[in-house]
């Protein structure tokens, strides 16, 4: 089954003709939000609002684990993440479409792992290629077919929030390689992974950052959320 993550601007899809919405109960608490299963156009999927379907939740309050163990308990095996994201590099336009080839943590205090505790093995997880590459592929060439630009070469940093970051802050990340800002890629890609689910990170790109010369006080603008109204419309034709 897929299942759809969906972030900021995208806590309903209204066209998901629902057939079902259940609570899931799993070791570490409640879901974000009960899951809600339909269909999307002729596609079977269940949906999970991150941040909760009023967006109550912030990015560092999030249960993680429960919401990736609530997706797995119910046999969903390829995630969808979409996201909001600021875009750094000005080569990544607002407004435009990205799915991240690799990312940065600068999270703290996140529950990682299911592996911790006496009673849980002590397990190494890959996580060189933090992002599926066939369900990439899957989805950039539907977006081709659809005449959708999407950038497929970005370094995602995942910040803790609910803040954004200061002018020096940015200046850091990009001499890392960080390409776009978000705030909730992570732990969600790496608890996906240790249960061996397909993962990736579909973003709209909502800003761009202003630092540099001439730039306003705020140093990062939001544009709009057209971006993401284009995954949603990519996402019923899937």
């Amino acid at each position: 089954m897929l299942a759809v993550i969906g972030g900021s601007g995208f806590t309903k899809l209204p066209q998901l003709s629902i057939t079902d919405r259940r609570i899931v109960r799993t070791p570490y608490g409640l879901a974000s939000s009960p899951l809600l299963f339909g269909k999307l156009g002729s596609q079977d999927i269940v949906f999970l609002a991150r941040h909760g379907f009023g967006h109550t939740i912030a990015p560092h309050e999030i249960n993680y684990r429960a919401n990736i163990w609530a997706l797995h308990s119910i046999g969903a095996q390829d995630i969808i993440s979409v996201a909001s994201v600021i875009s750094i590099n000005q080569v990544l336009e607002s407004g435009g479409l990205v799915m991240p080839h690799d990312l940065i943590d600068y999270t703290c205090g996140r529950d990682t792992t299911f592996f911790e505790g006496q009673e849980k093995p002590v397990v190494h997880t890959d996580f060189t290629s933090p992002y599926t590459q066939g369900l990439q592929a899957k989805l950039i060439a539907h977006a081709q077919a659809h005449h959708t630009p999407v950038y497929r070469k970005a370094v995602y940093g995942c910040l803790q929030g609910p803040r954004w970051p200061t002018r020096a802050e940015i200046n850091r990340y990009r001499q890392d390689g960080v390409d776009v800002l978000g705030m909730t890629g992570m732990p969600e890609a790496i608890l996906a992974r240790e249960l061996d689910m397909n993962y990736v990170h579909f973003c709209g790109i909502i800003g761009m950052s202003c630092i540099g010369e001439g730039a306003s006080q705020n140093g990062c603008v939001i544009d709009s959320h057209q971006s993401i109204e284009k995954i949603r419309r990519l996402l019923v034709d899937l």
